[in-house]
């Protein structure tokens, strides 16, 4: 495979250092010559085979947990998408020719995910440096200086101890983490409902935190029904991650909820958000759009305070950027505005887009090519009900494994 003139197989397979190849599977899918001669396998040993049936445990040694902390590495990767360091790990390999026969190897093992285009984990990459001749040193010093020998096997044995004990320290700490992520996820869901979306088939919402963030983020996205078989839809983007922001974007939420039902005119309440934001400490520079649709006069009445702009996808795969009445973010202007307000008109068929800004933003790209990127791809799937489209919006613009920013995504069929 070459790309740009590098042969990146050879490169792979040049690399001093031993390196494995797996699927989300676990199964080897590629290996380099360094892994090879440090297992004493070939290539039709390993490619294609579990790495586990391939390297099992040695059933001799009834300490033997190499499968055990591998296997748990290796998921841990899976689910945080980020690299993981092992300890210093025995894990004995067999002995080719000689069946139930194992070699005792010691290894220094880091497991690395490697993305697909849709986002998700496609591979990981296991590297090993073999450091059983470092473990097993002592047994050359028999030369040594008792005292000498005996102060160097103490150094070794605590470092070895020390190598466990952060180990074990740092699976409690991921054990902590996921709790703290499972509360984080529950109060999300909790902020997030919206009553009103399941009197709605053709509506659909998505909200995808950023990766690495404990799934509590500040945008937010909210349906409202009124009277007159009108109803309202908005997102919103409070600046930071984290518990703190989560708590602004439940206040703002609200209030933008409860305003829209008063005032039933989105520039009018935003007004009122606007006001409000300037009484709550971290809502400054909170951005949100309010979307008015009007089923018997086919009218998006629309308000924008510094989001980005709504998209109506017409039947026919055109796109059209909701954009003549936005305002700054809310709480920016030192003296109160009133907030513009613009319409636009739909027919059967159409689907209305609202979403926030990690849905579009690239970093070093220039927001007009992400919102090309949007409308392409909005335009392409015109025709889809509004679920798949979500769905395919988002593994299209590669955020379904979740993105360096939140996404939050609303989707009307009209």
């Amino acid at each position: 495979m070459a790309v740009s003139g590098i042969d990146y197989a050879a490169l792979f397979a040049a690399t001093p250092s031993p390196y494995l190849v797996l699927g989300p599977d676990l199964v080897i899918v590629e290996v380099n010559q360094a892994y090879l001669d440090a297992t004493m396998r070939t290539r039709e040993d390993l490619i294609g085979q579990h790495i586990f049936d391939a390297f099992p445990d040695n059933p001799a040694d009834p300490e033997a947990d190499g499968v055990r902390n591998l296997n748990t590495s290796l998921q841990r990767v899976l689910a945080s998408r980020v690299p993981d360091t092992m300890a210093l790990q025995k894990y004995d390999i067999p002995v080719m020719g000689r069946p139930d026969a194992f070699e005792e190897r010691w290894w220094s093992p880091i497991n690395t995910p490697v993305f697909g285009p849709d986002g998700s984990v496609a591979w990981i990459i296991h590297r090993v440096e073999d450091v059983t001749a470092f473990v097993k040193a002592r047994a050359t010093r028999a030369q040594t200086p008792i005292a000498l020998r005996a102060e160097r096997e103490a150094l070794e044995a605590e470092l070895y101890a020390r190598a466990r004990e952060l180990q074990l320290l740092n699976e409690e700490l991921r054990q902590a983490h996921t709790r703290e992520r499972e509360v984080a996820v529950t109060l999300q869901e909790a902020m997030l409902q919206a009553p009103d979306l399941a009197r709605h088939q053709d509506v659909a919402v998505r909200y995808l935190p950023a990766t690495g963030s404990l799934n509590v983020c500040g945008d937010w996205y909210d349906m409202v029904d009124l009277p007159g078989g009108r109803f309202a839809v908005a997102v919103g983007d409070v600046v930071g991650h984290g518990l703190e922001a989560a708590a602004v974007m439940g206040m703002l939420r609200s209030a933008l909820s409860a305003a829209i039902r008063a005032l039933e005119r989105p520039a009018q309440a935003l007004d009122v958000l606007g006001l409000y934001a300037r009484s709550v400490e971290g809502a400054l520079n909170t951005t949100a759009v309010q979307a008015l649709v009007d089923p018997e006069s086919r009218l998006i009445i629309y308000s924008n305070a510094g989001h980005l702009p709504p998209v109506l996808v017409h039947a026919d795969g055109g796109c059209e950027l909701l954009d003549r009445a936005t305002d700054p973010p809310l709480a920016v202007r030192p003296q109160h505005v009133p907030s513009p307000q613009a319409t636009a008109t739909y027919g059967p068929g159409d689907t209305l887009v609202l979403y926030t800004d990690g849905l579009v933003e690239r970093r070093g790209e220039d927001i007009d090519a992400g919102l090309a990127r949007l409308a392409g791809v909005l335009g392409e799937g015109s025709r889809l009900d509004p679920g798949h489209l979500a769905d395919s919006l988002l593994t299209r613009l590669g955020l379904a494994g979740g993105g360096r920013d939140d996404t939050a995504l609303i989707i009307v069929r009209l």
